[in-house]
């Protein structure tokens, strides 16, 4: 029964493969360790008990052919030798090897050499100390354009010949060898053709670095908290230049000059054109809004009640809301005598950003005072406060923008010391995405034709970016401002952005073109699928 139980424990222990091995035999460092210590306990018992005649005994057994089998000294013999001893002539397992090391501690570097001491022929100390002192974190590298990220690999790629990222500050490996002249590897067929052509890869848009059209915009202020350009349906391209307000025609180029303020000292501070493009509404610095018929240069009305200049202007419908530096937003009903319809009073600073969302459901207000408030459309009831309150601003908050296909999506975007767009679901009141561009926004749109946003800088890097959405992925990077763009706005098209900054130049921007054979195909499809249904309606 003992054997049979020690069988079956033999058994279970070869199955348990996760288990410490318990039953196999010592390793060679154990066996040495357990000798010594036998022969170590074995000097010390004779010592202690003065038998040096029977030590001697049992020492000289050791060497015998045979191990010696005492009674009264067979726990010492046992502990001292576990295995047969060893014949008289036969050299002890010391003296098999003389002078040599125990494997494993010798050299194991071909040639002698250390492996840990670096190959100062394959180390470009250069790179080594660029990467060193260099302060690019993961971040930096996300935000960078897919473009700029191309620029830098290829000139990594000419200069040091390698990769930046993949490049080692120090290397202990011999670079390998050259590939002899006219080689031909056998396997570079095999390995090619997994790779996808050149021609079935889907290529990405070009958006052009440099702009379309650069326009003379003397005189513009630098102003922050105003907004001093607007693109019209009709094609016209409103600027407000101190107490001037000039109109460019895009399709003819031709610039005649709509208004002039009568005292030198007042100055237009904002401007927004109806969505039928024929009335713009201009803000003066005298607190009045006024109404001009661009094909007449006619001014139609002058509508007053602010106290400090207006700043912000928004159309919806026939209702005309205005911000002022005192922090109220007022309707007008541009339609009747009595145009001030209602007061909106959610800031404690001034109205510095103002926009209707695409349904004329919801009105986006941004302020001086860091808040970002959205009022609901039903403003003729008797408590006009906000729907939402959004704090988490860390400035002023002047770029704001609605979503053209997803009317309640609300993007901001705040100042200097915040830095952050933020995008807003205004039905749940959250905050859905948030991104650090490390620059002062100064205006942002959206893409009619792209799922993309535009987003123009000021300190410190005076620029426009465009961002994919919702990834907020770089797409391009325009350059070539000087000084903070200030001002953005959108064709009629859609096909193009032009930006004002304090460098008192606007620049036109052909970055969102389409392929016009595709569009031209969805417009005929949407054009059939249209006909039949208002057919299947007259029936």
């Amino acid at each position: 029964m003992a054997s049979n139980f020690t069988f079956e424990n033999d058994i279970n222990m070869a199955l348990r493969l996760d288990a410490p091995i318990t039953r196999g035999p010592m390793m060679r460092w154990q066996r040495k360790q357990n000798e010594s210590l036998s022969h170590t306990n074995t000097s010390l018992n004779c010592s202690n008990l003065n038998m040096t005649n029977n030590c001697s005994m049992n020492m000289s057994s050791t060497n015998a052919k045979t191990p010696m089998k005492s009674s009264s000294l067979g726990n010492m013999s046992v502990g001292a030798n576990k295995t047969p001893g060893q014949r008289k002539g036969t050299p002890s397992r010391a003296s098999k090897t003389p002078g040599k090391k125990t494997p494993g501690r010798g050299n194991k570097t071909p040639g002698g050499a250390d492996r840990f001491i670096p190959n100062r022929g394959t180390t470009q100390f250069d790179v080594g100390h660029y990467r060193m002192m260099s302060d690019q974190t993961p971040a930096d590298d996300e935000l960078m354009s897919p473009s700029k990220r191309d620029f830098q690999k290829n000139m990594n790629d000419n200069l040091n010949g390698t990769e930046m990222a993949a490049s080692k500050i120090i290397s202990y490996n011999s670079k390998a060898p050259q590939v002899p002249e006219g080689y031909q590897n056998n396997l570079k067929v095999l390995y090619s053709c997994s790779k996808t052509p050149g021609s079935c890869k889907k290529t990405t848009r070009h958006i052009p670095q440099v702009p379309e059209r650069i326009l003379d915009a003397p005189d513009i202020l630098d102003d922050y908290y105003l907004n001093l350009l607007d693109w019209s349906a009709n094609n016209h391209l409103a600027v407000a230049l101190g107490p001037h307000i000039y109109l460019w025609s895009a399709a003819s180029g031709e610039i005649t000059q709509l208004l002039e303020m009568p005292n030198s000292e007042d100055y237009v501070s904002s401007v927004s054109w109806i969505k039928e493009g024929n009335y713009l509404a201009i803000g003066t610095s005298n607190n009045e809004v006024q109404l001009w018929d661009a094909e007449n240069t006619k001014r139609i009305r002058s509508m007053t009640g602010h106290a400090a200049r207006v700043g912000a202007l928004s159309w919806n419908s026939y209702i005309l809301s205005s911000g002022s530096r005192s922090g109220y937003i007022h309707h007008h009903d541009v339609r009747v005598p009595d145009h001030h319809v209602a007061t909106l009073g959610g800031h404690a600073q001034e109205v510095c950003g103002l926009k209707w969302s695409p349904d004329g459901k919801y009105l986006a207000s941004g302020g001086n005072d860091n808040v970002l408030n959205v009022w609901s459309n039903s403003y003729n009831t008797v408590d006009n406060s906000p729907l939402h309150v959004f704090t988490q601003h860390q400035a002023a908050v002047k770029a704001v923008a609605w979503c053209p296909w997803q009317p309640s999506i609300l993007a901001s975007g705040g100042g200097t010391a915040d830095r952050h767009i933020r995008f807003w679901n205004c039905n749940t009141g959250q905050c859905i995405k948030s991104l650090d561009t490390k620059s002062q926004v100064c205006s942002l749109l959206w893409s009619n034709e792209y799922k993309e946003v535009i987003s123009s800088h000021g300190y410190a890097n005076n620029e426009l970016i465009i961002w994919k959405y919702p990834s907020m992925i770089k797409v391009a990077e325009l350059t070539g401002h000087t000084s903070r763009v200030l001002h953005m706005s959108m064709s009629p098209d859609g096909t193009s952005v032009v930006s004002a900054a304090a460098d008192e130049t606007l620049r036109i921007w052909k970055c969102f073109d389409v392929d016009k054979t595709k569009k031209k195909a969805a417009t005929t499809t949407i054009g059939k699928s249209g006909s039949s249904i208002l057919r299947q309606g007259i029936r």
